[in-house]
């Protein structure tokens, strides 16, 4: 078992507050967006096992099998498939969506060919990986998920009466289709003149504090002169409560607008945005990345899982990850080790011991990597830990 030390990413959307608290640490006065658990290279964790701290990518890649066992590196390969993390916005993220693996392979190796550097602020694609993800909530946590029906879209911008949003609700009721009228709605949005913009922004300020139009109002204090703004009012508005999980398959826009999650995704860093951001936007990948389909999204409860008691399962439809919750009473509990994982204390205090009698102790915001050794550990303690993982 290894003891985690991860880095915390700046980034402007981020919390003041909420990541100091977790980890038991003074504010900064910067921003603080995203804790970042795994081997992504972009930030990957450390670890010590007696020689000063090492990065994790690079225990794996010295002996994949020993790391991450057989099964794991026969079925993803010779890296940790996820990317475990604590997001905590202050404000809203992007409007944003992700590439399938083969989008990824196809993008990457183009802007590979142009010469753009992997950490130019133009570049879309910083891996060859998909990015499936899901999030679940530690509190309340707000965000805009998946198109709405383009007649509800259309019910919402009519009822601004901004006559410049005429070109984005127009497109909503034009023939050719649900998929056809999504993909020019956004495409007309994303196009808009300053003027109609700020015209938006100024009505959505008088709205009801209370309606359907305050989400978006409060996104607009945030970004009055961005595109995104009418953007997002194309997408389902959505509140978690603590517990609750959202799953988001490649090519669902979103984005997060308040709260505190843990996030877990495929390992990988690639982002398409289409706006409430000052980073790069670039509509046509966007366009081929994004799904248009509208569906409100349900939030996932977790389950009991079958053989393992305490521990609850939240389902997905894939097997790069795995995320469930141990709400920790006391009672010792065992987790099987064949393989790769690592643990979370989102609340509490948790105990770890590994077959061989090694004690590892995790307070609240602390985390920990856990080899494919084969061998079941037993936790213990009182609060709430998530483990992630794969399926194989």
């Amino acid at each position: 078992m290894d003891r985690l030390v991860n880095t915390v990413r700046p980034y402007a959307w981020g919390s003041l507050t909420a990541l100091p608290e977790l980890l038991g640490q003074r504010p900064t006065g910067e921003p603080q967006a995203e804790l970042w658990m795994g081997a992504h290279p972009g930030a990957p964790s450390r670890a010590d096992r007696g020689e000063g701290p090492c990065r994790l990518d690079e225990l794996i890649a010295a002996d994949p099998e020993g790391e991450l066992g057989a099964a794991s590196v026969a079925r993803f390969g010779p890296s940790l498939p996820f990317l475990f993390k604590v997001l905590a916005a202050g404000i809203p993220l992007s409007i944003q969506a992700h590439p399938t693996v083969d989008q990824a392979r196809a993008g990457f190796a183009a802007e590979n060919a142009l010469g753009i550097p992997l950490d130019a602020p133009e570049r879309n694609y910083r891996d060859t990986n998909h990015k499936p993800e899901m999030v679940c909530a530690l509190g309340e946590f707000e965000g805009l998920c998946g198109f709405r029906r383009p007649a509800e879209a259309a019910r919402l911008l009519s009822g601004l009466a901004v006559p410049g949003l005429a070109p984005v609700i127009d497109r909503l009721s034009a023939a050719g289709g649900e998929s056809e009228a999504l993909r020019g709605a956004l495409t007309a949005a994303l196009a808009l003149d300053e003027e109609t913009v700020r015209r938006t922004v100024e009505v959505l300020a008088l709205t009801d504090p209370d309606g359907e139009y305050a989400p978006y109002a409060r996104v607009a204090k945030d970004f009055p002169d961005d595109r995104g703004v009418i953007a997002g009012m194309l997408l389902n508005h959505l509140r978690l409560q603590a517990g609750e999980a959202l799953y988001l398959g490649a090519g669902v826009p979103h984005a997060y607008l308040s709260g505190v999650c843990v996030e877990l995704q495929a390992n990988s860093d690639n982002v398409l945005r289409a706006g409430l951001t000052p980073k790069h936007i670039d509509v046509p990948e966007l366009l081929k990345v994004v799904v248009f389909e509208a569906g409100a999204p349900e939030p996932l409860r977790p389950a009991p899982v079958e053989g393992t008691p305490g521990e609850e399962l939240y389902p997905v439809p894939i097997d790069e990850f795995r995320l469930s919750r141990f709400t920790l009473d006391g009672v010792e509990r065992e987790i099987d080790g064949r393989t790769p994982q690592i643990l979370l204390c989102t609340e509490g205090a948790a105990r770890l011991t590994a077959a061989d009698g090694t004690v590892l102790g995790l307070a609240r915001g602390q985390s920990a990597f856990l080899p494919a050794t084969g061998a079941p550990t037993r936790l213990s303690g009182t609060g709430t830990l998530f483990r992630s993982t794969v399926t194989v």
